[in-house]
């Protein structure tokens, strides 16, 4: 992408600039330092940990074209300076057009809520892809490009890095982008310029405190979403809510498209007829506007019927047939760190899941409780710097459903881990005799004390990591897959006790 740069500033309203913008350039945006690349525009974003007018020398150096600041700051001879009152807003105003609007060029699917954003997205990749789309698929896991696959940062990444992603699957021809919309990105407009088609909710949880303060100013973030669905210029319109959920009726009157509603009762659009649970698979029977359906899944449990559910009802909205949609589920394998299960031939079951809320924690357990034919185990911690309210909630639901408890630290980061398991223990107070407690800080020692005392028949669920392969502590970050530590500990060789 290449624009004139009068043309930028052109595009910044209140834009004040100082040096030399003849004749320059700009082939790219970015916030980071250290991704510019000639011709770049460095924006200077002033975050919580740092302040990106201190990167200005470097951002030089690397052949930045200009930089926009919010402030004074001393920037090099030969590289131009576009003061605003904020860059933040400047930035969100400018990214859509910079990467010419990408998002008006392919069929748009958003997908929000606390739990089942990632399995709803990627069941959607798989049928949108098995009737010849070529999609695009942004979310916790990673980014995907067809079949081109990066690590993701955030959920919803930033307005540039998101624009820059969309315009990258534009000029790749996708037609289609599945994107997972975070309540962040909502609420700190990362997705201007976005013009969704299909909207989907699939439940609101506990979950984000720390940022929202409120489950209201949660809800609110994420009905942002469909409160805007009906403007712009594309067709065919859709919103898709969970009626189980009770944040879905406090959204939908407010919505001004045309709506699919799903859940138990037999008043939805899409409600389940019967479910069958079993260990690795599950038999979904299922009442849709386009016929029943008949589904022999890859994946199991009741949380799985939802996501299922809600893929289902943006796939109608999209126009895929009964038979497309069948034929997909029947095929779609499941995501890595959602209910995965680890077999390293050991006796009984072990399962990584990246549940990390209580409501997370609450289905993935008791749906292991369904296939557990002897003690069901949980191992978990909670994240460091993020809601506390959540630990002690999270404690209870562990003692309430699995027999033996091992708590342990998820990414502490800043926090002391022993501090963090203190908050989860209040949840653990006057726990029946037949429970049984464990406190191991260090992770790896807490998934080897579970597999190693584990009996045949057992089950371990290991909770809130999933997919991630790194652990965040307080001064590093540092390699730590769950699965791999299962694996890695009978590939050694050691037994269980």
């Amino acid at each position: 992408m290449n624009r004139k740069l009068s043309d930028v500033i052109a595009h910044i309203p209140g834009a004040r600039v100082t040096g030399d913008t003849e004749g320059k350039m700009v082939n790219d945006l970015t916030i980071d330092s250290r991704t510019v690349q000639p011709g770049s525009l460095f924006i200077c974003i002033k975050g919580v940990h740092t302040d990106g007018h201190q990167y200005i020398g470097k951002a030089a150096q690397l052949g930045a074209a200009a930089v926009l600041i919010e402030e004074d700051a001393d920037v090099p001879k030969g590289v131009a300076a576009i003061r605003v009152d904020d860059t933040t807003a400047a930035m969100t105003a400018l990214a859509p057009w910079f990467y010419d609007y990408p998002a008006q060029k392919m069929r748009m699917i958003g997908v929000t809520g606390t739990n089942g954003k990632t399995t709803t997205t990627n069941i959607l990749r798989e049928l949108l892809t098995n009737t010849g789309h070529k999609v695009g698929l942004i979310g916790t896991i990673n980014i995907m490009i067809g079949d081109e696959k990066e690590v993701s940062h955030n959920t919803t990444p930033n307005v540039v890095d998101l624009q820059k992603t969309l315009y990258r699957m534009a000029e790749a021809h996708c037609d289609y982008c599945v994107m997972e919309v975070s309540s962040h990105a909502l609420a700190l407009n990362r997705v201007a310029g976005i013009e969704y088609d299909t909207a989907a909710l699939t439940n609101i949880t506990e979950d984000h405190l720390d940022f929202h303060k409120t489950m209201e100013n949660y809800r609110e973030a994420k009905a942002l979403l469909f409160t805007h669905l009906h403007e712009g210029k594309k067709p065919r319109k859709t919103a898709v809510f969970n009626m189980d959920d009770p944040s879905s009726p406090l959204i939908m009157n407010r919505v001004k498209t045309k709506i699919i509603t799903y859940g138990k009762a037999a008043t939805n659009d899409i409600h389940p007829i019967s479910f069958e649970i079993g260990a690795k698979s599950m038999k979904l029977d299922l009442t849709t506007p386009a016929g029943e359906m008949k589904l022999a899944l890859h994946i199991t449990g009741e949380f799985n019927v939802y996501n299922v559910m809600t893929a289902v009802g943006c796939a109608l909205a999209e126009g895929l047939s009964r038979d497309d949609i069948v034929r997909g589920l029947d095929d779609f394998g499941g995501v890595p760190g959602r209910f995965q299960l680890i077999d390293a031939g050991q006796p009984f079951t072990v399962i990584v899941d990246y549940a990390h809320t209580p409501d997370g924690l609450d289905n993935v357990l008791k749906t292991a409780r369904e296939i557990t034919k002897g003690k069901l185990w949980c191992v978990f911690g909670c994240g460091g710097d993020r809601d506390r309210k959540k630990r002690p909630i999270m404690g209870k639901i562990a003692l309430d459903l699995a027999d033996v408890i091992v708590v342990t630290s998820d990414n502490p980061r800043s926090e002391d881990p022993d501090a963090i398991i203190k908050d989860i223990e209040e949840g653990l107070k006057d726990a029946p005799g037949d429970k049984e407690i464990h406190t191991i800080s260090d992770r790896r020692s807490a998934i080897e004390f579970a597999i190693s005392h584990a009996a045949p028949d057992d089950v371990i669920m290991i909770a809130g990591k999933g997919h991630e392969n790194y652990q965040i502590l307080k001064d590093r970050t540092i390699h730590f897959d769950d699965g791999e530590v299962v694996r890695d500990y009978f590939r050694k060789g050691k037994a269980n006790a």
